[in-house]
């Protein structure tokens, strides 16, 4: 795994990196340059493997892929109808020209057509020389060899699809860095391309600390509750094509945690904790956390998820090198899932070679007004519905948005973003809405 820190010789430390960003303060960061200082932190994948092109759904190219012909290879038609010369046209009457042949998709031969004349042809059909139109076969009246086209019902150039509209020789077809989606696959395909370089998958391993904390299965005594931090970043995490390292609880036991840690370094790329960073929590997993790397403890100006751990972690042993990135969450299940994609989802696409992907934001009303202080910046489950007007969207809070609340989550379609210097927000002023379809 050393081929992951493989774009620097030294990594720079962590006070280098805080050095950077402007307005760095951890007792109080932005959430902008939180992640600045994360987008400066994290190494990128550098191991390639080559997939069969239907492995390869999801995954990161690692090289651009260049076209080594055009497609379509040659101008061809893009309707069922009548090739013809655009010339041919009568300007103020109807044209009528003779059936010449016909034309089918995959024929090597191609048949000619004189003055006057056109040819019956077929979708995807190469275009025969000299004519550079199509009509449709639904727009003519065909009597016996004579074809009659109604005046104005098509122009030069029509329905004619041209010689590499689609891609030119020697134009990328896809560049590195791009999560490929199934019409990259087809893109691929149509370029006669059977396999496709990626980067290695993205290794993530993560566990829930906490004395109170048990597993499904296991019985719930008094004062305990279920993990369910472990299957919502399970899911967050499957989302972004990952893989994941499910370490399970840990007690809040220093040696137990100092073992799980330095088998989450030794496996894998990124290490995600939630739990045992929050201020007044148990000191044990923040003093591990320190003793096996090189760590910061920050309050994030955000709300739901202040408390968060930064840095790198290690095994301990040196020898290769090698050291994960750390990403300690809050224990509240709102809060884990809310700083995840806040601060972590971006950070992970990078490390996997991805290019940079903003998740869209989508402008609504707010159907009542909200109470927002600046200087921190708020995401506020919401329920996204189409306005009445039919005009646009309008979002209105699931109700209590505690922090461990877990359902707020499981009830919204998406997180209303308050931002950092955003004041009280009025009924019916416009708000930006992350959007959880395809997300979470």
């Amino acid at each position: 795994m050393a081929d992951l820190d493989a774009s620097r010789e030294l990594p720079q430390s962590l006070q280098e990196i805080a050095s950077c960003v402007n307005g760095y303060d951890p007792t109080s960061l932005p959430v902008a340059q939180a992640q600045e200082f994360i987008a400066r932190l994290v190494p990128k994948v550098q191991a390639v493997e080559m997939l069969a092109l239907r492995s390869a759904l999801g995954r990161v190219l690692a090289r651009d892929i260049v076209s080594t012909f055009n497609v379509p290879a040659h101008d061809n038609s893009a309707m069922d109808g009548y090739a013809l010369r655009g010339s041919d046209l009568a300007v103020d009457a109807d044209t009528v020209l003779m059936v010449a042949g016909s034309g089918f998709a995959g024929q090597a031969d191609l048949v000619s057509a004189a003055r006057g004349q056109c040819v019956h042809i077929m979708t995807g059909a190469v275009m025969p020389a000299e004519l550079d139109t199509v009509v449709p076969q639904e727009f003519v009246s065909v009597d016996g060899n004579r074809v009659t086209i109604p005046t104005g019902i098509v122009r030069t150039g029509d329905n004619r699809r041209l010689k590499g509209e689609d891609l030119a020789q020697g134009d990328a077809a896809l560049v590195a860095g791009r999560v490929l989606r199934p019409a990259d696959l087809g893109m691929l395909a149509s370029l006669g391309q059977a396999e496709v370089p990626v980067f290695r998958r993205l290794r993530v391993a993560f566990f829930s600390t906490g004395d109170e904390l048990r597993s499904i299965g296991e019985d719930l005594p008094a004062g305990c509750v279920y993990d369910s931090n472990r299957y919502t970043l399970w899911g967050m995490l499957a989302r972004l094509g990952v893989e994941i390292i499910d370490l399970g609880v840990v007690r809040d036991d220093p040696a137990a945690l100092e073992a799980t840690f330095r088998a989450a370094a030794r496996d894998a790329d990124a290490v995600i904790t939630s739990g045992g960073v929050s201020v007044g929590e148990a000191d044990h997993t923040k003093m591990v956390m320190a003793k096996l790397g090189e760590v910061l403890f920050w309050r994030i100006a955000m709300r739901p998820g202040r408390p968060m751990a930064i840095g790198r972690i290690s095994t301990g042993k040196s020898a290769d090198g090698h050291s994960a990135i750390l990403f300690g969450l809050p224990g509240n299940p709102v809060a884990v899932m809310v700083t995840f994609y806040a601060l972590v989802r971006d950070a992970l696409l990078a490390m996997s070679g991805a290019a940079a992907q903003p998740m869209p934001l989508l402008r609504a009303a707010s159907t009542l007004p909200m109470r927002k202080k600046p200087g921190r910046t708020e995401y506020q489950r919401g329920i996204v519905t189409r306005a009445a007007d039919g005009a646009g969207f309008e979002v209105r809070i699931t109700g209590a948005q505690g922090s461990g609340i877990l359902r707020s989550m499981s009830e919204a379609n998406g997180l209303v973003v308050l931002h950092h210097a955003q004041g009280n927000v009025a009924a019916g002023e416009l708000v930006d809405v992350l959007p959880f379809d395809g997300l979470v």
